[in-house]
C-alpha cells in the first residue's frame, strides 16, 4: 500500500496483481460483496490531464447515492499490441478513494507516466461497520492519454542540467555527420537544401519535442586540446560544417529541450535554435523554456570587438536542433579522418529512468 493525494485528502492505493475489474468482488476478496443497489458510474469524463495527474468525474443515479463512502478506481496502462509478450507487464493499479465531490484529482508520479495511454473504470462502494465493503458493478472502461512535460517540468530538468554543465569552451562551427548517400540525395532531390524532419523518440519519455518538432540535428562540442570538432562520429563518415554565426545569431531564439543519459556516464542536453518568428520558433515558444543567447550554461552567442564569439558547455554533450532548412552551399562537406562509432549513437535512445542526475519527480 502507498499513500498519495487525491481530491485533497490522504488516500491509500491498493495494488491487486492480475485482478480484472469485473472480478473484484466476493470471489476475490471475502471482505467485499457485490450489491446492485449502489449506483453504477456512467458517462465518465477525464479532464485537466497533465503528465502525472488528471481529473475524473462521472454521472450516477441518485438512488442510494447517500450510502457511497468510497470509490474504487481501476487504472491500467493500455496494452501495446507490439510489446514483447514475455516482458514483465505493469501491475494493475487499484485506487481506493474516499467519496469526495467530483471532479476528483488523481495524482501520483509513481503510477502515472507522461505521454502514455491508460484505461480506467470506476466502482462505487459503501464501507460497512465491520470494515467490509458493499460495491456496485464496474463502470464502462474508457481510455485517455497523459500529457507531455510542461514548461514547469522542463525548467526542473534545465536546472539539473545546469549543475553539471561545467565551464564554457569556445566553438566556431556547427557540424552534422551523415553517410555520403544522404548528401547526394539532398543535392539531387532537395535542391541542395537539408530539410527539417520530425525528431525521434530519444531522451525523456515526456519530452514535448519528441515525435513533434521538425528540425535538423547538429553537434557543436569541441575537443578540449584542439578546440575543434572531434574526428570521430556515430552518425556517418561525411561531415557538413557551417560557421556558427550562420545558424546562431541575434535573429534566432534558443530553447532548452531535454536532459538525459543512456545508462552511461555521458549526459546529453538538447537545445533548439529557431529563427525568430518561424514556425519552429512558435512551436517552441509555447512548450519550451527560452534561454538568453548571451547568458546561459550551455551555448552562448555574444559580440566582442565587433565579432561574434561562441561558447559551449564542456561537461555535457549538446544536441542542437535547427528548425529551418539549411543549404549545403552555406558550408562544406568532407570525409572525416576518424572512426564511425555506432555505439555512441543516440537515435531513439531510451533515457535511464534510475539516474538521479537527470530525472525529476514526475513520470519518466
Amino acid at each position: 500500500m502507498k499513500n498519495y493525494s487525491i481530491g485533497g485528502r490522504s488516500i491509500v492505493s491498493v495494488h491487486v496483481p492480475g485482478c480484472s475489474p469485473h472480478l473484484w468482488n466476493k470471489s476475490q476478496d471475502s471482505g467485499i460483496a457485490e450489491m446492485e443497489e449502489l449506483p453504477v458510474p456512467h458517462n465518465i469524463k477525464i479532464s485537466n490531464i497533465t503528465c502525472d495527474s488528471f481529473k475524473i468525474s462521472w454521472d450516477m443515479d441518485s438512488k442510494s447515492k447517500d450510502r457511497i463512502t468510497h470509490y474504487f478506481i481501476d487504472l491500467n496502462k493500455k496494452e501495446n499490441k507490439n510489446s514483447n509478450k514475455f516482458k514483465h507487464k505493469d501491475v494493475p493499479t487499484k485506487l481506493v478513494a474516499k467519496a469526495v465531490p467530483l471532479p476528483m484529482t488523481v495524482r501520483g508520479h509513481w503510477f502515472l507516466s507522461p505521454r502514455t495511454e491508460y484505461t480506467v473504470a470506476v466502482q462505487t462502494a459503501s464501507k460497512q461497520v465491520d470494515g467490509d465493503y458493499v460495491v456496485s458493478e464496474w463502470s464502462e472502461i474508457i481510455e485517455f492519454c497523459t500529457a507531455d512535460y510542461s514548461k514547469v517540468h522542463l525548467t526542473q530538468l534545465l536546472e539539473k542540467a545546469e549543475v553539471i554543465a561545467g565551464r564554457m569552451l569556445k566553438l566556431s562551427v556547427f557540424y552534422r555527420n551523415q553517410h555520403k548517400e544522404y548528401f547526394d540525395y539532398i543535392r539531387e532531390h532537395h535542391g541542395n537544401a537539408m530539410q527539417p524532419s520530425v525528431k525521434d523518440n530519444s531522451g525523456s519519455h515526456g519530452s514535448p519535442i519528441s515525435g513533434k518538432l521538425e528540425g535538423i540535428f547538429f553537434s557543436c562540442n569541441t575537443e578540449f586540446n584542439t578546440g575543434k570538432p572531434p574526428q570521430d562520429s556515430p552518425y556517418g563518415r561525411y561531415r557538413f560544417e557551417i560557421a556558427a554565426e550562420k545558424l546562431f545569431n541575434p535573429n534566432t531564439n534558443l530553447y532548452f529541450g531535454d536532459f538525459y543519459c543512456m545508462y552511461t556516464a555521458y549526459h546529453y542536453v538538447i537545445l533548439v535554435i529557431a529563427p525568430v518568428g518561424s514556425p519552429g520558433d512558435e512551436f517552441c515558444k509555447q512548450r519550451l523554456p527560452q534561454l538568453n543567447i548571451k547568458d546561459n550554461k550551455f551555448l552562448t552567442c555574444d559580440e566582442e570587438d565587433g565579432v561574434m564569439v561562441y561558447h559551449h558547455a564542456q561537461d555535457v554533450i549538446l544536441e542542437v536542433i535547427y528548425t529551418d532548412p539549411v543549404d549545403l552551399s552555406l558550408g562544406t562537406v568532407a570525409e572525416i579522418t576518424g572512426h564511425q562509432l555506432m555505439s555512441l549513437s543516440t537515435a531513439n535512445a531510451k533515457k535511464d529512468p534510475s539516474c538521479k542526475t537527470c530525472n525529476i519527480s514526475v513520470g519518466r
